[in-house]
């Protein structure tokens, strides 16, 4: 199992992605030190990918770094604080994701084959019919249950954790729940995502 070496372009869209992300102020501690919150997202996406997935194309890994590229830009609270505001804000930020990206592929020098095949993924066409676009979901799902499910799960009753779960699990395939089985979560977590199987 190995992953492909970053091309030169890629290695450039790589850091062109994160000096972008390098822009959010809000931070996230990790291992006793404070990153950009949306720079080390992106660094998890690829770390994942890279272990799921090591011959992912590269406009998978692309797509996987630049998954929530100027998120910050975008706050929730811009949007109504209900179920249909939620989907707008989502909607919203798909798009935002799609254009910076595509700007900075465009400016390392990547064809339109490449940019809209990374624009498709990150607008999650096709999902559950488009392997690739499953994958990219499959990777996301992961790096929150490993890195963000507890913090959730910390600010909400059983009960929103459990629908959250369960409306994680469904999106994902076979294989990314597997490997969702082999993260080492809180007693509480593992619980939970046992009531979240059940159904």
């Amino acid at each position: 199992m190995s992953t492909t070496p970053l091309s030169p372009k890629q290695t450039q869209a790589f850091q062109a992605f994160d000096e972008y992300n390098s822009r959010d102020t809000v931070r996230e501690e990790h291992e006793g030190q404070t990153y950009p919150k949306e720079l080390l997202y992106a660094e998890r996406m690829t770390a994942r990918l890279n272990q799921f997935a090591p011959d992912a194309t590269e406009a998978l890994q692309l797509a996987a770094r630049s998954q929530h590229i100027g998120r910050w830009e975008i706050p929730r609270n811009t949007y109504p604080m209900d179920r249909k505001g939620y989907l707008q804000w989502r909607n919203q930020l798909k798009s935002h994701h799609a254009h910076i990206a595509a700007d900075i592929l465009a400016a390392c020098g990547y064809d339109e084959k490449v940019i809209e095949d990374v624009k498709f993924l990150l607008l999650k066409k096709e999902l559950f019919h488009n392997a690739n676009t499953q994958l990219l979901e499959d990777v996301i799902c992961l790096v929150f249950i490993e890195y963000y499910l507890e913090a959730f799960a910390a600010e909400h009753e059983d009960e929103k954790v459990v629908d959250i779960l369960r409306k994680t699990l469904k999106k994902m395939s076979g294989k990314a729940i597997e490997a969702a089985g082999k993260i080492r979560v809180s007693e509480r977590i593992g619980r939970l995502i046992g009531e979240a199987v059940k159904e």
